[in-house]
């Protein structure tokens, strides 16, 4: 028993060994985690800085629907493709006589052409994209602020898309630092945008709305240097690896081959843009602040992946593209089967960390400033229902990649048709039942379940194409963390009582406090000891990681 599990903990921790240009799945996203970690932590505090000094209100709503009409933007036209088929692409490419260096530039150069002409459209249409996100009817939203703020943040898909062309550029060369920065030097740029909107004098003006406001022009103008400052960063990162960008137009049959690929990543994109629609329009014919809440949520709900999940898939996207290439397909079968196992073990304790201590983050973190409490225990009792989907998420996330490894774009959007089919009608069921103020917290558990189904169909494709995935191994691990999950939320209940018992009368905000720190503590000691005692052999690798990251720090 002994040596079987040490060797499996040697595997996991060595695997690529054989090909020693390539960095190590455990090293390569160790050290993205901690330039992750720090993204999604000032990510995360310029949201609560924006709840403190605009609260849950009408104006965060606009803010955040605008804020988002950009990535859909983008999304529509290139993101997903960047995404999901550039790195292969990019991979297969380095092969050439050249390393690939032609075909970057032809893609560079038809990629922000098609950037330009689409911001450009997309800056025209604001009026048609707010109406369209935003359900004013019960007069709880209001679709002319909106307006103006898209109009100064819809020029930063230019940037949003000129970061991801670099990125996979970057990331294709095995170059993971700058990309994991900088959206750190982004998100300093909007706390220091919002700390100017806290102070300018007056409130932004909202019947009638003024594009001139200077408050409106602050927060617009700074989200947008943001995300320009981000893309521009990596500029110098990109000359260090030898590359010189040239404008390279035409078409060769590469391209062609992405233009196939992208129709259907494009579907894949446009079926989940109409979710997102019909959850953006339930959320704003909700209670005032549902948008905002929804988004913070949203944030929390990504943490525990963003850290763990993106540096994981970020690292072993070019090593499945390089199976893929290869024809490997027993080493594709083994990344996945061990992406599947590493994640399981990181996030379902965290998972039982947020849904026992979602309330109290909720009112912890957002019940500050001008959010009112009932607000921020909304957003935690919403974040708290949709943990359970964590997991499968990130599944979801790491299959898609294997399928755009194999050049399978079609099935991504198929598996995305049917989860869009059990998301829609659920939302409207969400919308006729619950109270206007619940509306939310029904929106976030409707999401979770989208990605359970997600999961499921993705893992049964890729039994169908690939053969055995090694399933078993994981199912073991999925049920071992959830066993070590479910008894740490038990312990952490029953601290928290004793807690309650000893310090009574607190106040909801210091109570809010003391409950998250105890909650989080009990649940991940005891849930990762039981892990260790079950003797799961990922967790060594996952503790290594960690221990790595604290050492750094």
């Amino acid at each position: 028993m002994t040596t079987r599990s040490s060797g499996t903990t040697q595997a996991l921790s060595m695997e690529g060994h054989a090909q020693p240009k390539q960095p190590s799945l455990a090293k390569a996203s160790g050290s993205m985690a901690i330039a992750t970690l720090v993204s999604r932590i000032t990510g995360f505090l310029w949201k609560i800085q924006l709840a403190w000094v605009a609260g849950l209100t009408v104006v965060n709503d606009s803010f955040t629907v605008a804020n988002t009409l950009p990535n859909i933007v983008y999304e529509l036209l290139l993101g997903g493709v960047l995404a999901s088929v550039v790195v292969p692409l990019l991979v297969r490419a380095q092969d050439d006589p050249d390393g690939g260096r032609a075909y970057t530039n032809r893609l560079l150069t038809v990629g922000m052409t098609l950037l330009l002409a689409g911001t450009a459209v997309a800056v025209a249409l604001a009026p048609l994209f707010t109406r369209l996100y935003m359900d004013d009817s019960t007069g709880q939203a209001n679709a002319h602020l909106a307006t103006a703020f898209a109009y100064l943040l819809l020029p930063e898909i230019v940037f949003y898309g000129l970061f991801a062309l670099l990125s996979a550029i970057l990331q294709a060369k095995h170059v993971f630092g700058p990309t994991a920065w900088a959206p750190v030097i982004n998100n300093v740029v909007i706390m220091a945008t919002i700390g100017v909107y806290a102070v300018v004098p007056g409130e932004i003006s909202l019947n009638p709305v003024r594009m001139g406001d200077v408050k409106l022009l602050v927060l617009g103008v700074g989200a947008t240097a943001g995300i320009a400052v981000q893309a521009l960063v990596l500029l110098p990162a990109l000359r260090r690896t030898g590359f010189r960008f040239r404008w390279n137009w035409g078409i060769d049959s590469r391209l062609k081959e992405f233009g196939g690929l992208a129709l259907w990543i494009l579907g894949y994109v446009a079926i989940s843009q109409i979710g997102m629609v019909i959850t953006t329009r339930v959320l704003t014919a909700g209670a005032a602040g549902g948008a905002a809440i929804y988004s913070n949520a949203w944030l929390l709900f990504q943490l525990p992946y963003g850290v763990i999940g993106v540096s994981l898939l970020t690292a072993i996207m070019p090593r499945l593209s390089r199976a893929a290439a290869d024809g490997d397909t027993g080493k594709l079968i083994d990344d996945l089967s061990l992406g599947s196992r590493l994640s399981t073990v990181m996030l379902v304790p965290l998972s039982a960390v947020l849904t026992i201590a979602g309330s109290a983050i909720g009112v912890a973190l957002f019940g500050v400033g001008k959010a009112t409490l009932a607000d921020a225990e909304r957003l935690g009792v919403a974040l708290a229902f949709s943990a359970f989907g964590i997991l499968p998420y990130a599944l979801v996330m790491l299959q898609l990649r294997v399928f755009y490894a194999m050049k399978d774009a079609r099935t991504p959007t198929l598996i995305m048709i049917v989860m869009t089919a059990v998301k829609i009608p659920l939302m409207y069921l969400v919308a006729a039942r619950l109270q206007p103020e619940d509306v939310v917290i029904g929106v976030m558990l409707v999401n979770a379940l989208s990605f359970v189904v997600g999961a499921v169909l993705g893992q049964m494709w890729l039994w169908v194409r690939l053969g055995r995935l090694q399933s078993m191994r994981v199912v073991k691990v999925i049920l071992q963390t959830i066993v070590a999950g479910a008894a740490g939320v038990a312990v952490a209940v029953g601290a928290t009582m004793l807690l309650h018992l000893v310090l009574p009368g607190t106040g909801p905000r210091i109570e809010a406090w003391l409950d998250m720190v105890v909650q989080g503590l009990v649940t991940t000691v005891v849930a990762f000891g039981l892990l260790a005692v079950f003797r799961v052999p990922e967790l060594q690798p996952a503790v290594t990681r960690i221990s790595r990251l604290v050492r750094r720090g």
